[in-house]
C-alpha cells in the first residue's frame, strides 16, 4: 500500500475517532456537553498536530529519530515556572487561578528562553546543533533539580497543585486559550511555509544540504524558532507530554516508508491525533478519569523509546 493511501486511511481513522468522541453516549444537557466535547477535540487536534509537526522538523534538523524537542528543556522550564509561582505566591495567586495569565506567561518565557539559547549558541561559527542539544539537556536537568528542590519545601497541599501541572490534562482546557492557540499556530504555519522546500534536503545531513545550496544556518535557526513556538503553545495549553512526539513520528516513519516530508508530517499529525483521541477516550470511558492521558502516552512512549535504543544498538 502506498504512502498516499496510508495517509488517507489515517485521516479517516482520526475523523471517525473525533466523531466517536463527540457523539458517543451523548445524553442529558446536549447544549452544554456537545460544545465542551467539541472544544476538547479541537484542543487535541491542535496539541497533537503541533507536537507531531515540531518533532518531525526537529528530527529532520538533527538527523536523528530518537531526539525530540523535549531535550531543549522546554518541558522542564514549564514545570519550573509552575512550581516557582506556587512557591512564591501560592496556589491561590492570580497567575495560578487565571489560566489565561498563566498561559501567556508560560508561552512568553519558553519562547524567550529558546530565542536566548539560540542567539547565544549560534553566535559563534564553531557551534553546531549538537552543542545546542547538549546545553539544552544540561539546562533541563538543572530546571528539574530546582523544581524538585522547591517542591520539597512547599506545603503538601500546595505540592498537590504543583503535581497536577506535571501531567497534561485536556478536561479543564480554557476555550478562549484554544482559539488563541489556533491563531498562533496558524501564523507559525504561514511563516514556516517559506522553509518547507528545504526539509527533504535537510534530511540528507548538513554537508549534503550545504553542497546542494541550502543556507543551512539561516534555515535551521528559523526552523528551531518554529519548533520552540509550537512546543511552547502545546505545553502551555494542556501540559507536557514528553514521549508523544517520539512515539508518533517514529510510527509515521515506519508506516510511510518515504523521504517526502509532506506525507511524513501528515502521517505524524494524524497518528498523534489518533493517539490522543484514543487515549482520552480510554481515560474517560475505561478509567473514569482515574488517570491522565499523559501517563498512558508516556508509558507507551517510554517502552517504545527503549525499543528504539535497543534497535539502534543492534544496528551498531
Amino acid at each position: 500500500m502506498g504512502y498516499k493511501k496510508k495517509t488517507i486511511i489515517l485521516a479517516v481513522i482520526a475523523l471517525l475517532l473525533a466523531l466517536l468522541y463527540i457523539f458517543y453516549d451523548l445524553s442529558g444537557n446536549i447544549g452544554y456537553i456537545l460544545p465542551r466535547r467539541t472544544i476538547k477535540v479541537i484542543a487535541i487536534i491542535l496539541t497533537g498536530g503541533a507536537i507531531a509537526f515540531a518533532t518531525t522538523i526537529f528530527m529532520t534538523i538533527t538527523n536523528n529519530r530518537i531526539l525530540t524537542p523535549s531535550i531543549l528543556g522546554l518541558d522542564s522550564l514549564y514545570l519550573l515556572l509552575q512550581t516557582f509561582i506556587i512557591f512564591i505566591f501560592g496556589s491561590n495567586s492570580l497567575v495560578m487561578m487565571e489560566s489565561s495569565i498563566n498561559y501567556f506567561i508560560s508561552v512568553f518565557l519558553m519562547i524567550l528562553f529558546s530565542l536566548l539559547l539560540y542567539q547565544f549558541l549560534f553566535k559563534g561559527e564553531g557551534n553546531n546543533i549538537y552543542f545546542l542539544l547538549l546545553i539544552g539537556m544540561i539546562l533541563g536537568t538543572f530546571f528539574n533539580s530546582f523544581t524538585d528542590f522547591m517542591q520539597v519545601l512547599i506545603d503538601p497541599n500546595e505540592f498537590m497543585v504543583a503535581q497536577d501541572a506535571m501531567f497534561a490534562s485536556i478536561n479543564n482546557v480554557n476555550t478562549d486559550l484554544v482559539w488563541i492557540s489556533v491563531i498562533i499556530v496558524a501564523l507559525v504555519m504561514v511563516y514556516f511555509s517559506q522553509f518547507y522546500k528545504y526539509l527533504d534536503v535537510l534530511s540528507l545531513g548538513k554537508d549534503h544540504a550545504i553542497n546542494l545550496g541550502v543556507p543551512y544556518n539561516y534555515v535551521v535557526k528559523r526552523l528551531l524558532i518554529v519548533v520552540a513556538i509550537l512546543i511552547s503553545v502545546a505545553t502551555a495549553l494542556i501540559g507536557p507530554i514528553t514521549f508523544l512526539g517520539l512515539l508518533v513520528v517514529n510510527v509515521a516513519y515506519e508506516m510511510m516508508k518515504t523521504y517526502r516530508h509532506l506525507y511524513i508530517i501528515l502521517g505524524s499529525v494524524f497518528v498523534s491525533i489518533i493517539a490522543l483521541l484514543g487515549g482520552q477516550f480510554v481515560v474517560e470511558k475505561v478509567f473514569v478519569f482515574e488517570t491522565t492521558i499523559s501517563v498512558i502516552i508516556n508509558f507507551i512512549g517510554g517502552v517504545y523509546f527503549i525499543y528504539l535504543l535497543l534497535k539502534e544498538n543492534k544496528s551498531w
